[in-house]
C-alpha cells in the first residue's frame, strides 16, 4: 500500500504531495544534507549515497513494520523532494513527528503544510496504528520550529533538558492530541 498525501495550491504557495521516498532520491538526499544546517540539527547525517541508500531502506523497513511513516515532500508539479516529514511510533497511542526542509525553500509554509497534512492524517486517517497524540520535539535555539508547531496546533508541554552528545541544549517538546484544528481551541 503506497501512501501519498496531498496538499492543496495556496495564493501564495503551490500545491505539494508527500509520499514515501523512493530510491531514485537518494541524490537529492545527499545534496539537502550539504546543508550545514541541516546537519546541525539532525541526528543523521547523509554524507554520500551510500548513506542515502541505508537510510531509504530504513524508511522502507518502517513502514512495512507500521513503526515509521516516512514522506518525501514534493512539489505536485515536480519529483524532486523538497523536505521530509515522519511519524515515528513510540508507545501505544503515541508517535514522534519530525520534518526537515531543503534550504533553498525555506520560508515558504512548506513544513507548517507538509506538518499539518501528516498530522491530521496520522491522528484521523492512517489505518496502521492507533494514535491519540503526536510529540514535536526540536532545539530551543530553533524558533522556526517553535512557529511551525504553533502554526499546527502543537502545544509546548515541557522544556526537555540537554542530553549530548545528540541533544546537547536545551529542547522543547510540543503535543497534538486528538482532532485539534490550528487557531482553534481543541477544549
Amino acid at each position: 500500500m503506497t501512501v501519498i498525501l496531498s496538499v492543496p495550491r495556496t495564493d501564495s504557495a503551490a500545491a505539494l504531495r508527500l509520499r514515501p521516498w523512493r530510491p531514485e532520491d537518494r541524490l537529492a538526499l545527499v545534496a539537502a544534507h550539504r546543508d550545514p544546517l541541516l546537519r546541525r540539527r539532525l541526528t543523521t547525517s547523509l554524507a554520500d549515497e551510500a548513506d542515502a541508500g541505508r537510510w531509504l531502506d530504513e524508511q522502507a523497513a518502517g513502514w512495512d513494520s507500521a513503526t515509521q511513516f516516512s514522506f518525501a515532500v514534493v512539489a505536485d508539479d515536480d519529483h524532486t523532494p523538497l523536505g521530509h516529514v515522519v511519524v515515528k511510533v513510540r508507545a501505544a497511542g503515541m508517535a514522534e513527528v519530525s520534518y526537515w526542509t531543503a534550504a533553498q525553500v525555506r520560508g515558504r509554509g512548506i513544513a507548517t503544510r507538509a506538518l499539518e497534512a501528516t498530522s491530521r492524517w496520522a491522528l484521523d486517517t492512517q489505518q496502521f496504528v492507533r494514535l491519540t497524540r503526536l510529540d514535536l520535539l526540536h532545539a530551543e535555539d530553533n524558533p522556526a520550529s517553535c512557529r511551525v508547531a504553533e502554526k499546527c496546533g502543537y502545544v509546548l508541554h515541557d522544556l526537555l533538558p540537554p542530553a549530548p552528545p545528540a541533544f546537547p541544549v536545551l529542547g522543547h517538546r510540543h503535543v497534538r492530541t486528538g482532532s485539534v484544528v490550528p487557531g482553534r481551541s481543541s477544549g
